[in-house]
């Protein structure tokens, strides 16, 4: 079970005050793109060593007839990654918020071993995964497959397009690159920390409107008795820590639905300014075969730019991606709960389920 706030063993707390609404959040996720720029602290070169030992670990599973589903941290050791992995889960959790890993050599590994080793670092930084669609598939993929964010029953990771600033409904997404476009399909990330303190400078009150609730639209992936919408508000505080969620995509959407109605103008104007901010605070990382990027969607968000894509269908710019379950994350309000049940029903928020959805993890594109 999740931990009570009570319970939080927060290893950054002394540089971190508890989070007043409508105050500046001082936090050790709240950088900025200068400071980003001008270190690389957050990013993870893996040595020889640690490669060696990382293949050596995947390698029973990496066979045609493996389920990944079955395979947990312990079923791959790595005596000298793992202490690495767990500052990093930390850091993650309570610090920076993100960590690019670099180095895997997809090449030489093929897909499939790239994929068990993508799960294996995943499940070393987590306690579990989220389905990412209504046909459960925990190990996502992503690619164009000609869908339009346009379309409200689909959604930005199957298309070529630009995709807002946002977060996913996890604790921490990662992604891993197989495949890189011909041009464009850079990644972006923001602190939403720093993005909250500079609306506050800027328009106090549109940071009290986006401290209200907005529905957003499930995109026709409803889970079984839940309404095809819910909200949430854009900037939280709970328990003396700062959390956000922005989803462009779902709340544009959102007022198909004659019970949301239209945004006012005031949260039209609130979500246009953390767009905006977005992208003049954003810090851009290319992703480049083999990088694996991991990132806390309760402090940051993030965006990918539109893309041309290779002709060759086997080489067609190709991302996996996974949803991470943290039980000792960050205390979060009812309303990330209420999206999936309640507080005494959920676990941990996150996930997206429909009636028929049973979790699985394709290594391939389906």
């Amino acid at each position: 079970m999740a931990l009570t706030d009570e319970q939080v063993t927060d290893p950054f707390g002394n540089r971190r005050q508890p989070a007043v609404p409508f105050e500046p959040v001082v936090d050790p996720a709240g950088w900025t793109a200068a400071e980003m720029a001008a270190s690389e602290e957050w990013l993870y070169q893996f040595g020889t060593a640690e490669i060696a030992e990382l293949q050596a670990a995947i390698a029973p599973y990496d066979r045609d007839d493996i389920d990944l589903m079955s395979l947990d941290a312990p079923d791959f050791p790595l005596p000298r990654l793992a202490a690495s992995l767990r500052d990093i889960r930390q850091e993650l959790l309570y610090g920076r918020g993100f960590v690019l890993f670099r180095g895997l050599p997809v090449e030489e590994m093929g897909k499939r071993a790239t994929a068990v080793a993508f799960w294996a670092v995943s499940r070393h930084l987590s306690d579990g995964v989220f389905s990412q669609n209504k046909r459960g598939h925990v190990l996502g993929h992503v690619t164009d497959l000609g869908e339009s964010r346009s379309n409200p029953s689909q959604r930005g990771p199957y298309s070529r397009e630009e995709i807002p600033f946002h977060v996913d409904c996890c604790d921490i997404v990662g992604l891993l690159c197989l495949e890189t476009p011909v041009s464009g399909g850079e990644s972006s990330i923001v602190s939403s920390v720093t993005l909250h303190n500079e609306m506050l400078k800027r328009r106090p009150d549109l940071v009290r409107v986006a401290a209200a609730p907005y529905y957003r639209d499930r995109r026709d992936e409803v889970p079984p008795g839940m309404a095809p919408y819910y909200k949430v508000p854009i900037f939280n505080y709970h328990q003396g820590y700062f959390s956000a969620n922005v989803e462009p995509t779902y709340i544009g959407s959102a007022h198909r639905f004659e019970a949301c109605g239209e945004m006012t103008s005031e949260q039209k104007e609130a979500l246009a300014l953390s767009q905006e901010l977005a992208r003049e605070m954003r810090f851009d990382q290319g992703f480049s075969r083999g990088d694996m990027q991991f990132v806390n969607n309760h402090v940051i968000f993030h965006s990918r730019r539109g893309y041309v894509d290779r002709p060759d269908p086997d080489r067609k710019r190709h991302l996996l991606r996974i949803w991470l379950k943290v039980m000792d994350g960050r205390p979060l309000p009812d309303a990330f709960y209420e999206r999936h049940g309640t507080r005494h029903t959920v676990d941990r928020p996150g996930g997206i389920v429909g009636p028929d959805t049973v979790l699985n993890a394709p290594i391939y594109r389906e």
